[in-house]
């Protein structure tokens, strides 16, 4: 249960933090320009590991069982499966980060994780400013930062 004292700091926190952006119309880039040879050259330097290897990484690296993820996530153990099994999987941002709180990771090991499935954290987003807020204070269960979502009448990560 989060203490009374935390949940005022998640207010402020929210509070501090909320950036509201200016959106920048720009030109549209044209694919006819692009020689075919240089887009796949370009595609080839520039690809990062896949969501899948990227996760298995940390999870070899905090020298944690499959099963341990998943079950700390909240997960069930066929849609863990589909993750290693399936390299192109990617799951929703609520999956990739109840994976990120399973691991114990910090904000830029989980801002790697959530950018190899095409997610990121936003300071103008309350839900991302929370979990901004809960991999701050290190706290990493899953029912406490859910707690800290529903707190803010925000949906939880994974029920």
């Amino acid at each position: 249960m989060l203490e009374k004292k935390i949940l005022r700091e998640l207010q402020e926190y929210i509070e501090l933090n909320t950036v509201v952006l200016a959106f920048l119309s720009s030109e549209p880039i044209i694919i006819e320009d692009v020689k075919q040879n240089a887009l796949e050259e370009f595609i080839t330097i520039h690809r990062e590991p896949s969501f899948a290897q990227v996760l298995f990484s940390f999870v070899d690296k905090k020298g944690c069982s499959d099963s341990d993820i998943y079950k700390k996530a909240g997960i069930d153990r066929r849609h863990f499966s589909k993750i290693r099994s399936k390299s192109d999987y990617r799951p929703g941002k609520p999956t990739v980060i109840a994976l990120a709180l399973a691991l114990e990771l910090n904000e830029e090991e989980t801002n790697q994780l959530l950018g190899s499935a095409g997610f990121s954290l936003s300071n103008s987003d309350t839900f991302d400013l929370v979990i901004l807020f809960c991999l701050e204070k290190r706290i990493y269960d899953l029912d406490e930062v859910n707690q800290a979502l529903e707190y803010l009448h925000l949906k939880p990560l994974i029920k």
